[in-house]
């Protein structure tokens, strides 16, 4: 038999099987948690599946980090007489400092082996811990702990008389501690994400540190009110942390941890191929008007039409005006005359052997990542010495999905075994935007001939640029190489 609510802790029983209020708040906290810190991280290039890693294992981790945490402070003789108990979570018991440094330990391994900036994972989910902690805390209400001292019935006056009746606690009504320290979570996730984030000139780790400054005073004072606090040596363990969380979060925040939190590293340096290094246009455009005057010779294509073709796929582009059965043929026979096109169309682009030089001397990593097929890359590259300068040269053909999806950017990263938290893309077209900003990437929009205003509105570059060179000044910016410059 199911049953709803059969008694103030239990939310339902099935059966023998009871599921305490206490586990769903926690878990509900948990999860919007989680949504907010995956929705974060998606808009800087990750996949949801290494969000989802990080969330259960530290989720787990966090759970056994919180429960040991209570036993060892609370009535540690308690539960070594019956061990059992230390299993019963659902008769509360979790002291979320201790959840804290497991979930966050496991986090700092788990990126550390993925290749992944912690600190830019911390600043993204860390303050939304405090989400959890704020729902959590109503388990603490519906479990009747977590209270503070004796209060009048006046006390309640304008609270709802189900919340007064839930205080009355051993026969005295009780100060609602819980309640503040929810508010105040709530309070402080508003003023760190939506204050401090979009109206102050954060670094990388200075949203964490603003968690552990706010949590940590909220704690302390919090904790100086309640009645049922876990005691080291007379002193409140919890207050002991909250001052440690205090001290670690200001020293962080002035930068004192700067060293050992990495300096800044150069970006990794990705490019489109077409428009962006090399100037094809002329190339590709004659090879079109060359199909188009084979197969399908009572056509003339219009300027717009020509320029239309720049940056889709070959595919793409046959496909609006040929049947799927020839489009094969078609781009069999452009990418011929195309490549015998190449000795009179095709050159660098204005200043691209000067910027590529520069780069390299200054130890910059570079890539390519193109939507042309890699075969059709190779003439130029090798007729201006180029490859000397890209560790990797990835093509239509390399990588599952080509751009606007961020696939081949993703390549590029696994096969230079770089993280996505420095990274630029320079590119010409919408597509190569869109791309770059779903890897995460500080996106550069070359405007020579190609992109129009329109089009770089849509793509929302983070620099858009009419001179190669103009990259070098760029990159003398104070800010992480990232879309959020965070």
């Amino acid at each position: 038999m199911i049953k709803f609510f059969p008694e103030t802790k239990i939310f339902l029983e099935i059966g023998p099987v009871q599921i305490a209020w206490y586990a769903v708040l926690i878990m509900t906290g948990a999860y919007l948690a989680y949504m907010v810190s995956l929705r974060n991280l998606k808009k800087v290039g990750y996949k949801e599946d290494d969000v989802e890693s990080l969330f259960f294992g530290a989720l787990l981790f966090g759970f056994l980090g919180a429960r040991v945490w209570y036993v060892l402070f609370s009535e540690l003789g308690a539960y070594l007489a019956d061990p059992i108990r230390i299993f019963a979570i659902w008769e509360g018991g979790l002291a979320i400092q201790g959840g804290l440094i497991a979930g966050v330990a496991y986090g700092y391994v788990f990126t550390k082996k993925r290749n992944i900036n912690f600190w830019q994972w911390a600043d993204l989910i860390v303050p939304n811990i405090m989400i959890a902690q704020a729902i959590g805390r109503w388990g603490n209400f519906m479990n009747q702990e977590a209270y503070g001292n004796i209060v009048s019935e006046s006390y309640y006056r304008l609270f709802p008389s189900w919340f007064k009746e839930m205080m009355f606690i051993a026969g005295e009504y009780r100060q609602p501690t819980f309640f503040f320290e929810s508010v105040g979570n709530i309070i402080g996730w508003i003023l760190i994400v939506f204050v401090l984030k979009r109206f102050s000139k954060v670094k990388r780790g200075d949203l964490t540190f603003a968690y552990m400054m706010w949590y940590g005073t909220i704690r302390f004072f919090i904790e100086g009110m309640r009645t049922d606090s876990l005691m080291f040596f007379g002193l409140r363990m919890a207050q002991i942390i909250s001052i440690l969380f205090v001290v670690i979060g200001v020293l962080g925040y002035l930068g004192f941890f700067k060293k050992w939190m990495n300096t800044p590293r150069k970006p990794v340096i990705l490019f489109d191929f077409d428009g962006t290094l090399m100037d094809t246009e002329s190339s590709i455009k004659q090879a079109f008007v060359a199909v188009f005057k084979k197969y399908k010779p009572d056509y003339t294509l219009s300027d717009e039409e020509l320029q239309s073709f720049i940056g889709p796929t070959l595919h793409d582009s046959f496909a609006k005006y040929f049947d799927e059965d020839i489009i094969d043929e078609l781009v069999d026979y452009y990418r011929k005359v195309n490549l015998e096109l190449h000795p009179e169309f095709v050159k660098p682009m204005p200043h691209a052997l000067e910027v590529l030089d520069e780069l390299k001397a200054e130890g910059y990593r570079m890539g390519i990542v193109s939507n042309k097929a890699r075969v059709a890359m190779n003439w130029p590259l090798d007729e201006f010495e180029m490859r000397q300068y890209f560790e990797v040269i990835l093509g239509f053909g390399d990588f599952e999905l080509v751009k606007p999806d961020p696939s081949g950017i993703d390549l590029a990263l696994d096969q230079m075994s770089a993280g996505r938290d420095q990274l630029i893309y320079v590119g010409d077209t919408v597509s190569d935007m869109v791309a770059g900003a779903r890897a995460g990437a500080f996106t550069i929009a070359y405007n020579f001939d190609t992109i129009s205003n329109e089009d770089n509105l849509n793509g929302k570059p983070n620099r858009d640029i009419d001179d190669l060179r103009v990259i070098l000044d760029i990159l003398k910016e104070d800010h992480e190489w990232t879309r959020t410059m965070m």
